[in-house]
């Protein structure tokens, strides 16, 4: 259980509680026993066809089709993988068409409207930008579908060529699904950008693609495309999202600013496109990447169709009646699938960004309401380090409750935690105690998708617990279109990624050097291997790399070397273990997986995030921490220690409190002796994409981080 539930078990709680909870559980249980007998009577049909959730949990998820080295496949494709959902509908924009001809007046793509925007000068002399916002506005699959045909004939009729390549460096909202639905259906090859990149790196992807049309929005021309113009010689036609302004003063000659309205406006009378084949590039996906310059990731049509029919397999009831909440950088594989498996399912899509999501978020004025709140989507995916956010803050507030409050709570927590696991639902705890931490995601969330890391299984408790609501934990690579595995809903187990989808299968291949095997006892492990339809065509002009990392087998299957070690499970479940790139050896030979120890280190409640680092001529790992502030500064105020924010991550008093609080934790978690940094240094500052420390999907970007606390690798490791 979780360090902060742990600190009250049942045993330490007051006998009146405890029996006054027990009773009501009871009285409670009678009351629905008739009915919930009389409604499992009904579906015993169902029972009998797909088992309880419980027995569906415990089934095995993937076999083995020949040895302990795979591969596997899910039990329903053990003869075939599947590679489409539709017969004959084998692009990207034949789905979307498809799509359209079955739900042509349902809701698409929506977006709020901004009512108001103010600046609010905080306490410290910053000042933040504030939003009023309104209603979501809806465009229909008609209508999105209209609006998508018109801007490519529009991008057509500026020149833009079937098979010619056009990038996108724009947030995301609606106006990029439109934008790559155009780009789809006119056979232009997308190139992906992330909206954080730096101007080098987006320089180098648009070089590279020799573009010469980019779309994107007003802000990022104005504050990262216009200063890079200059080394993009090929540019011509820059499409503007936003309406205002209409006319473009200022850029270098031979450039010619458009809005895209106008360009729709220009592609009214529709032009004849080259309609793609299955096996064409639909994008070029660049990584933000942890390491080095971004690589261009080529996915074509057939990938990514065969990537969003193995996801779309394992989100249970997924309808027309569904409502998804976008706010992931488009650009990131995860986010582009999942908008996509909502798109090929009818439901509709609410834009929204993570500035705006809840009624704390921080760019929305204190007594209006975030996204969630009016869109009250039913799906969403999240990357690890927002709903560990989320968890703490939660948790934070429970450590604040009276003791009366404090006891219901965990008393809930650990009847809930208790009925899941046999597959019970529990509607009065979710109505009295869960109800208003529910409410932070919009009350109706049915389905979490978690991808990009691995997620702690405190988090995945609390997710499935207090947010009442299942999480498919997942696993994938832009080099896979994200898909590998997605834990089963039904299925509570935590630190799994659940089994391979059906349009893949996974091998395990043996890394002797990190001591890897498949022949290893109890489980067989090894470096995680993916091969299927939805294995990408290779990296963009860099056949080096490609012969590294895919490989074609006999038959002529795509693979991918992922880099990742894992281990599988005996109901056929996939445990991501350690990182080959992750591994450090230390002076007296001991391997050190950092990726390993900053996941565990993560359950200290003073930790908001963590880079393990070890150097090979050394005889112990280091860290780089950032602080929770709360947990922080009452630590500070418990030992009497005073001072700024800054002067108390710079002292040496609270360095030596955390390190001890880390080192707790390490030792109930049961790393090693060697595995626990000796010592740390705290930051003031968060970790986010714009400070270049980590990747759009909030993954540690080592080299960087590095070299930005270098003085502090050598205070550290020099004895001071």
């Amino acid at each position: 259980m979780d360090p902060i539930l742990m600190k009250l078990k049942e045993e330490d709680l007051n006998p009146m509680l405890l029996l006054l909870f027990h009773l009501m559980v009871w009285i409670y249980t009678l009351i629905t026993f008739l009915p919930s007998y009389l409604l499992s009577w009904a579906l015993k049909t169902d029972s009998a066809l797909y088992g309880s959730e419980e027995e569906r949990a415990k089934r095995v998820k993937a076999h083995s089709v020949l040895g302990p080295e795979g591969p596997y496949r899910a039990v329903n494709a053990t003869k075939k993988l599947v590679t489409s959902m539709h017969l004959g509908v084998d692009t990207l924009d034949k789905m979307f068409e498809y799509a359209a001809m079955r739900f042509p007046h349902r809701d698409c793509l929506g977006t709020r409207e901004v009512i108001s925007e103010e600046d609010e000068q905080q306490n410290n002399g910053k000042v933040f930008k504030k939003v009023v916002l309104g209603e979501y506005h809806w465009l229909s699959y008609e209508e999105a579908l209209t609006a998508a045909s018109q801007l490519g004939s529009g991008l057509a009729s500026l020149g833009q060529r079937p098979k010619n390549n056009i990038a996108i460096f724009c947030e995301t909202r609606a106006e990029w699904i439109i934008a790559a639905q155009a780009c789809f259906m006119y056979n232009f090859p997308l190139a992906t950008f992330y909206s954080t990149l730096g101007g080098p790196a987006i320089a180098h992807g648009l070089n590279e693609t020799q573009v010469t049309h980019i779309i994107t929005s007003r802000e990022l021309l104005e504050t990262r495309l216009k200063a890079i113009l200059i080394e993009v010689p090929r540019l011509q036609h820059i499409i503007v999202v936003d309406n205002t302004p209409t006319s473009w003063p200022g850029y270098p000659r031979g450039i010619t600013v458009h809005n895209m309205a106008a360009v729709q406006k220009r592609g009214s009378r529709p032009e004849n496109g080259k309609l793609p084949l299955a096996s064409d590039i639909a994008v070029i996906m660049y990584t933000s990447g942890s390491t080095g310059i971004p690589k261009g990731v080529m996915i074509s049509h057939s990938n990514i169709l065969a990537g969003i029919t193995g996801m779309a397999e394992r989100i249970p009831k997924l309808s027309e009646k569904d409502t998804y909440i976008g706010y992931l950088p488009l650009a990131h594989v995860l986010e582009l699938s999942a908008e996509l498996v909502c798109i090929s399912h009818g439901a509709r899509i609410g834009y929204s960004s993570p500035q705006t999501l809840a009624d704390q978020s921080t760019k929305i004025k204190k007594g209006s309401k975030g996204d969630t709140s009016v869109l009250q989507p039913t799906l969403m995916a999240a990357v690890p380090e927002i709903m560990d956010r989320i968890y703490k803050n939660v948790m934070t507030k429970v450590e604040e409750m009276n003791f009366v409050q404090r006891t219901l709570f965990i008393l809930a927590y650990n009847y809930k935690l208790e009925q899941l696991t046999k597959g019970n639902s529990t509607p009065l705890c979710d109505k009295l105690v869960f109800r208003k931490i529910r409410s932070l995601l919009g009350g109706q969330t049915r389905v979490l998708l978690s991808g990009g890391a691995p997620l702690s299984a405190a988090t995945q408790r609390f997710m499935n617990v207090c947010l009442c609501c299942s999480v498919g934990q997942g696993y994938g690579l832009t080099e896979t279109c994200g898909a590998g595995t997605i834990s089963e809903m039904w299925d509570y187990s935590t630190g799994r990624v659940g089994g391979p989808l059906v349009c893949c299968e996974i091998k395990l291949k043996d890394w002797v050097e990190g001591g890897y095997r498949s022949t290893d006892k109890p489980r067989p492990r090894g470096e995680i291997v993916i091969g299927g339809p939805n294995i990408t065509m290779g990296y963009y002009k860099s056949e080096p790399k490609n012969q590294d990392d895919f490989f074609v087998d006999e038959n002529g299957q795509r693979w991918f070397c992922t880099g990742d070690i894992g281990q599988f499970h005996e109901d056929g479940c996939l445990e991501i273990i350690d990182r080959k790139k992750d591994l450090v050896k230390l002076q007296a030979g001991e391997y050190v997986s950092l990726g390993k120890v900053e996941a565990m280190l993560k359950n200290c409640p003073l930790v908001d995030n963590i880079c393990a680092y070890a150097n090979s001529d050394e005889t112990y790992v280091i860290g780089f921490v950032v602080p929770n502030q709360k947990q922080l500064l009452a630590l500070a105020d418990q030992y009497g220690i005073r001072g700024s924010w800054e002067e108390l991550c710079n002292s040496k008093a609270m360095e030596e409190l955390v390190l001890k609080a880390i080192t707790e934790t390490a030792v109930a978690v049961q790393l090693e002796r060697f595995e626990i940094p000796r010592k740390i240094c705290l930051s003031p500052d968060p970790w986010t994409p714009e400070t270049g420390l980590v990747t759009d999907a909030f993954k540690l970007k080592r080299k960087n981080l590095k070299t930005h606390y270098q003085d502090d690798i050598e205070r550290m490791y020099g004895g001071k």
